[in-house]
């Protein structure tokens, strides 16, 4: 088994975690974390879309794929994953 090696954002977090002590403030602290990664992602969203490479389109195109499928399709052509 390799080691894992933990980027400096995880032993922060880590750090951070010693003072979450009850149920409720791990709770709290799930959804800092959730409303930050989420605004991050509706802005690249937002990024896509503005300069086209996000469309209904291209929505109604995700909408139909079998992502399970695609997925495997994509690890089978990485040559570092083989």
């Amino acid at each position: 088994m390799e080691p894992t090696v933990l980027t400096q954002g995880q032993i922060h977090l880590l750090r951070l975690f010693q003072f979450v002590k009850t149920d409720e403030a791990v709770e709290e602290m799930r959804k800092v974390l959730y409303d930050y990664y989420s605004a991050k992602m509706d802005e690249e969203l937002e990024k896509l879309w503005n300069d086209g490479t996000l469309s209904q389109a291209r929505l109604n195109e995700i909408g139909q794929t079998d992502l399970h499928a695609w997925l495997r399709e994509q690890k089978s052509l990485d040559p570092i994953a083989n």
